[in-house]
């Protein structure tokens, strides 16, 4: 985190961001009764920019929004949200699908159809119930609201336990998101559905070089159980209902980049607290590397590894778990210079056990939050991973995920 990201005051929750309105209702897309379609409309056309899973099996909302953000990147007025279906592997039907979703959402606002982006969660392979979707959009669109945030956050969740919602006010500008994902989560995107809005006017060139350089920071920074969805996106709209031009009136370096990166670590790390099954939450530095991609290459490594994630669980620090893991990162290693701490109390030194307390150690790794330091002793690039433990609860949630 830098020095700027510090000094931002991120808040739990979002009042409501200039340009903007959001709803949320039920749709009987769930098996119980609960909010299950989110809407998010800008009231003029936004500048927009995304980020999506780099899965070679893409969902039918992630093909249309991407091909729609490439043609009209400066138009863009609203996006959907479903619940309890990916619509992930259902061919030319989903694409269909999709797009009519999107039709009936501009119908209900007033806008062309490729103005509007959708995103789904849920499980793959299964059609989306297009006769309740054509009863619940024009159902959001009436709902809709500048305090309608909450509502929405609270909609798009699956196996979430909390809707992840946060925001920051740079400069008289506001940057504000919700986030879905509590499992399949993995570096370079993951079961994550991420909408973020702000009212500063910022061109596309701009928003698309903040939105990757701040999920490189965040997004692509956490792993639950090393998973990839086939659904992860993250968007970013602005309205300019501030007046306020980044570049000029807003820095971009100094004020936007870092208020943005601010909001994605917030969202990115709620998910990561609210994994499936979660007891720890663990942030994995990597230090002492040639290059930080082969830092990131042992961090992601090691985050993945179910016999270290099941010592976490077991409150045991047993920290060969952590060497072996890194030892097969494909990172060539020299085992003589590897050093480890959990928190402030150090194991290892040049590749051997220290005379440290085992009681100390296995109370550190039983605490809610661990950090994990592996020192390479081979140069001066690091990187961090923000990772969680493996759990019964984990196994039980996903044995049973579809029934």
């Amino acid at each position: 985190m830098t020095n700027i990201e510090k000094n931002l005051e991120v808040r739990d929750t979002i009042t409501a961001v200039p340009g903007f309105r959001a709803s949320a209702v039920d749709a009987g897309l769930r098996k119980l009764p609960a909010p299950d379609l989110a809407l998010i409309v800008a009231d003029q056309p936004c500048t927009a920019a995304g980020v999506f899973t780099t899965n070679y099996v893409k969902a039918a909302p992630v093909l249309i929004d991407q091909a729609r953000l490439e043609a009209k990147p400066n138009h863009m007025r609203a996006v959907l949200i479903n619940a309890a279906c990916a619509n992930a592997c259902t061919g030319d039907e989903g694409l269909r699908n999709a797009e009519q979703s999107a039709a009936w959402v501009a119908e209900a606002i007033g806008c062309a159809p490729d103005e509007v982006l959708v995103m789904s969660t849920g499980v793959i392979g299964v059609q989306l119930p297009m006769h309740k979707l054509q009863k619940g959009i024009p159902a959001a669109a009436a709902a809709l609201s500048e305090s309608g945030w909450h509502d929405a956050s609270t909609a798009i969740m699956t196996t979430d336990t909390r809707p992840k919602r946060f925001s920051v006010n740079v400069n008289g500008i506001h940057i504000a998101g919700i986030a879905k994902g509590a499992g399949m989560i993995a570096p370079n995107m993951a079961t994550m559905l991420s909408m973020i809005a702000t009212d500063a006017v910022i061109s596309v060139e701009f928003l698309r070089r903040a939105l990757r350089e701040a999920v490189e920071q965040s997004f692509n920074r956490i792993v639950i159980d090393g998973d990839m969805s086939t659904n992860d996106t993250v968007l970013l709209f602005a309205s300019g209902a501030s007046g306020k031009t980044v570049g000029k009136d807003v820095d971009y370096h100094a004020e936007f980049l870092p208020g943005l990166t601010a909001v994605c670590k917030a969202l990115s790390q709620a998910i990561v607290h609210d994994g499936e099954g979660v007891t720890r939450f663990i942030t994995l530095n990597v230090t002492g590397a040639r290059s930080t991609a082969e830092a990131r290459q042992i961090a992601n490594t090691i985050a993945i590894s179910p016999l270290v994630k099941t010592a976490f669980y077991g409150g045991d620090a047993n920290w060969g778990r952590i060497m072996m893991a890194a030892g097969r990162a494909g990172v060539k290693l020299d085992q003589n210079k590897l050093s480890l701490w959990y928190d402030d109390l150090q194991l290892v030194a040049n590749g051997t056990p220290l005379n440290y307390d085992d009681a100390q150690a296995n109370a550190r790794a039983a605490q809610p939050e661990v950090t994990v330091r592996l020192d390479l002793g081979l140069g001066d690039q690091e990187a961090t991973i923000w990772t969680c433990d493996l759990s019964h609860e984990y196994v039980s949630i996903n044995g049973h995920y579809r029934t």
